[in-house]
Parts: structure tokens; C-alpha cells; sequence
């Protein structure tokens, strides 16, 4: 006997929302993997490095740590696990999971860190107390954004796509920025020797100085992003249409622009979390409707995080100044490379309570107004991070600045939380019209499907910090879509 299958649309859906079917080959492969994974990522990766033998002491520090990557690991199955892709709250709990939950337990339980914790432990639990108190912020904005009054349909909604003209316009663009940033380093070889090659040949010319980064941020700016966001646009096109497929001259930029990515977007000269933006928005954008793309990138990306991350600095030196890392743990790695950001929040909570204080938005100004270069705007904070480096007398003051910090210096308690429950509002919003729009709106010139992928992507550089270094892309993408971005209703001009 056949068995009828129907479809239930919740209540309180808001309009335009996808339906999804009550049983389906989805669905049911998301059950088969939901316990395996939630219990993998909350219990089994968390119980693994809390038992590994090492001289950290189990404090309530320890055990708020736990909680943290429990509850990190919890969301982040269940993000995997959605019905519709969520590309920004899914790279936010990726993040968390691994550079705020699994590294800062692994540094815990060994007792190491890649930079020094000067303040004590009380700090430090203030620190991981206020990152688990930014989580559930984050939660709470997002079930905010599900109760939003319904607005009523406009008779002529514009939405905007993008301009086929500018599009290629935007193409030359990106080949004349990227020209110029490979004739001012000195040709493509050194692309791939080093990052510390590329930051030195930088300051020789002059781009770049002790008290002001404006030119270098601006010159490997216009070098790399218009690159980047040429090659999603025209790989949306290529990907949404059968018309574009068979115009030689737009698979012919697309291979072009590929090439050029290859050389000035690869991992060997470019900071490992801007070739994951490169990465996932490639990804998201070439894959646009694929739950099993989604799922294995968050996946791989816990993977990638915890296995490749500690290692993949071999490119950021020459052969001379790489040291390579002496471990008898699979976790040191963790302990003693790069995920300083829980650290970091601690340095700066004793920062603040050591007598400056919280600043009120200057650091958060400085960040907006990157533009400014000093000679203009003498006082210009300087990045939270540099600033807080200095202050410990370090001489590496490149380190990061994670947005709790950042809320943290400039508004205290109340500024994480605020800021952290509108970042969850926000997130949601934008991952729900990503869903729809891409469900419903399937043209190439879809804006929506190529924001969301990169704003995904860049995440991970934004929630590391400092904002300061993070804003001078963000200028540049936005230059990009305002080029290439058109509200006009004439489908001639348009990408079909």
C-alpha cells in the first residue's frame, strides 16, 4: 500500500520562507549522522584533550573551558546539521569551536601558550566567562531575529544585481591592482617564497612604516580583494548560466581571473585566514545550493583547523627564520601556535584594569576611519592588538585582537554582550535572506549570493581581530560591489 507523504509548514513562518518536505533523503542522512557528530564534537574531541597528561591545574578556569567547547561544539553540530545552510552562524561556531574551545583547552591542560598570559588566573576566567557570556548573546540574537514584524510588500521592490558592463570593468580592475602589486614587490616569484618576504620588500619601498600601515594595507588591498570578488561573480555566472557557459569570452575571464587568484590569493603568501575567506566563499559561491558542500566545509574546516592550521606557517618565513615545532602530543601544536585569541582577551582585561580603563569607541573608531593615514589624524589608536603587545614588552606585537576584546577595551561587560546580540540578530537576518533569496531568486546577478559566501568567509578574520588590520579589505569589497552593483529594472544590462 503507498503511503502518502505531505508536506507541514510550521506556524509563524514568515513569508517567503522554503517549506521543507516532512521526509526526505536530507533528512533522513542528517539523523543518521546527528548523534556521531553532536556527540563527537560536544563530548568525545572535548573529553580527549581534557584527559591528556599535562601539568595544568583543574580550576574553575578548566572547567568554564570545558563548558565553553562543550557548548561550541553542540552548536556547531547543529549547524551542520540544518535544514538550510547558515554560512555565517556556521563559520562563527567553527570559529569558536576551535580557536576559543579545543586550543585554549589544549593550552590549559598543557600549560603552554603561544603568548604569554601576564595577568592571572582570575583574568583569565573573567576572559573565558565573557567569551561563554558572548556565545549566548550570540544565541539570543538570533532567536530575536525570528520575531520581526511583517512588513507589508512594496509595489515596485528593486533589488539590486549586478551590471553586466561593470562587471567586466571591475575584471580589468582587479588585473591592473593585481598588476600593480606584483610589479611592486617584484615580480610573481616571491608569491611563493614567503609572507615575511612579501612584508619586507613592502616596507623597503616604503608602503608600509612603524607608525602608519595605510599604503600597505591599500596597495595589497586593491591587489587581492577585486581579484577575489571578480573571480565569485563570474564563477555565480558561469555556475547559474547556460548562456554565460557558451560565451567564450566570460569562460576565458573566469579562467583569467583564476590564474590571477592562484598567484596573488594563495596560501603561501597570503595569512592562512584570508585564504580561508578565498577558500569558503569560492566554495559557497561554485556550490550554491549544495547541503553536502556546506556540511563538509565545516567538517574539513574543524579538520584543516586543528591539524593543518599549527603547521601551515612554513610559508610565513624563509627557510632561516621557520622553526619547526618539537611536540610528543598531537595537541601541542595547538598549545604553542596561533590561537592565542583566549590569551589575548585575558592580556586585555588586565590591560584595562591595570589603569587605562575602557576607551568608549576610540579603538572601534580608529577601525572605522582605517582610511585616515596619521599624518593626518595624529592620536589614531593603534591596533588593540599592537597596543596591547606593547604594553607586555613583547617583540612580536602582530597578534590578534578577538571581537570579545574589542567590545571588551572599548565598553566593558555590557559592550560584549551587545555587541554579540546584535552580531547573532544580524547573522541570522542575513543567512535567512541568503536562504530565500537563493531558493527563489536563481539569476546570476543575485547580489545576496555573493555577499553572504564572502561576509562567511571573512568572518574568521573579523572574529579574530584586530579590527584595525581587518577594516582595509572590508573598504576595498565594498569599493567592488559599489562598482559593479546596479538597482536599474533594464534585464539588457544585466547578468543572464
Amino acid at each position: 500500500m503507498a503511503v502518502q507523504t505531505h508536506e507541514i509548514r510550521p506556524r509563524g513562518l514568515p513569508p517567503g520562507e522554503v517549506e521543507v518536505p516532512a521526509v526526505s533523503p536530507r533528512a533522513l542522512l542528517s539523523r543518521a549522522l546527528a548523534v556521531p557528530l553532536i556527540l563527537g564534537l560536544s563530548l568525545f574531541l572535548p573529553a580527549l584533550v581534557a584527559v591528556q597528561p599535562g601539568p595544568g591545574v583543574k580550576d574553575s578556569v578548566f572547567w568554564l573551558q570545558v563548558v565553553l567547547t562543550c557548548y561550541a561544539g553542540i552548536r556547531l553540530a547543529v549547524m551542520a546539521l540544518t535544514a538550510h545552510r547558515k554560512l555565517i552562524q556556521g563559520s562563527f561556531w567553527l570559529f569558536v569551536y576551535v580557536a576559543m574551545g579545543v586550543a585554549p583547552l589544549a593550552q590549559d591542560v598543557l600549560d603552554q601558550t603561544p603568548t604569554p598570559v601576564v595577568g592571572t588566573r582570575a583574568d583569565l576566567l573573567v576572559a573565558v566567562a565573557l567569551v561563554l557570556v558572548g556565545c549566548a548573546a550570540f544565541d539570543v540574537g538570533t532567536l530575536l531575529s525570528r520575531h520581526r514584524p511583517v512588513r507589508r510588500a512594496r509595489r515596485r521592490e528593486r533589488s539590486a544585481s549586478f551590471h553586466r558592463r561593470r562587471v567586466f570593468l571591475l575584471a580589468a580592475v582587479a588585473f591592473v591592482g593585481s598588476a600593480l602589486l606584483v610589479v611592486k614587490l617584484g615580480g610573481p616569484a616571491v608569491f611563493f617564497s614567503s609572507r615575511q618576504a612579501i612584508t619586507d620588500t613592502i616596507r623597503a619601498d616604503g608602503a608600509a612604516s612603524a607608525e602608519s600601515n595605510v599604503g600597505s594595507a591599500f596597495l595589497r588591498g586593491f591587489g587581492t580583494v577585486p581579484a577575489l570578488v571578480a573571480l565569485l561573480i563570474f564563477t555565480r555566472w558561469l555556475v547559474t548560466s547556460r548562456r554565460a557557459r557558451r560565451r567564450p569570452l566570460v569562460i576565458a575571464t573566469w579562467g583569467a581571473l583564476l590564474l590571477l587568484n592562484a598567484v596573488v590569493n594563495n596560501p603561501v603568501s597570503n595569512p592562512r585566514y584570508w585564504f580561508l575567506t578565498v577558500l569558503f566563499s569560492f566554495l559557497f559561491t561554485a556550490f550554491p545550493r549544495s547541503p553536502a558542500m556546506y556540511r563538509a566545509a565545516l567538517a574539513l574546516g574543524v579538520a584543516g583547523a586543528l591539524v593543518v592550521f599549527p603547521f601551515a606557517d612554513r610559508f610565513r618565513y624563509d627557510a632561516g627564520g621557520y622553526k619547526p615545532v618539537e611536540t610528543t602530543s598531537v595537541f601541542e601544536p595547538l598549545a604553542v601556535k596561533d590561537y592565542d585569541q583566549v590569551g589575548m582577551f585575558a592580556n586585555t582585561v588586565t590591560f584595562a584594569d591595570s589603569g587605562p580603563g575602557h576607551f568608549y569607541g576610540r579603538q572601534i573608531a580608529g577601525s572605522a576611519f582605517f582610511f585616515v593615514p596619521r599624518s593626518v589624524w595624529p592620536g589614531k589608536p593603534r591596533d588593540t592588538g599592537v597596543m596591547i603587545g606593547q604594553w607586555m614588552g613583547m617583540k612580536n606585537v602582530n597578534l590578534s585582537s578577538p571581537l570579545w576584546a574589542e567590545l571588551w577595551i572599548d565598553f566593558g561587560a555590557g559592550g560584549v554582550v551587545a555587541g554579540f546580540l546584535g552580531l547573532g540578530y544580524l547573522s541570522a537576518r542575513g543567512d535567512r535572506a541568503y536562504a530565500r533569496r537563493t531558493s527563489v531568486d536563481r539569476r546570476p546577478g543575485n547580489v545576496m549570493a555573493i555577499v553572504i559566501p564572502l561576509i562567511a568567509g571573512y568572518s574568521f578574520i573579523l572574529l579574530r581581530g584586530p579590527l584595525l588590520q581587518a577594516s582595509g579589505r572590508i573598504g576595498v569589497a565594498l569599493i567592488c560591489f559599489a562598482l559593479v552593483t546596479t538597482l536599474r529594472a533594464d534585464r539588457r544590462r544585466l547578468l543572464g
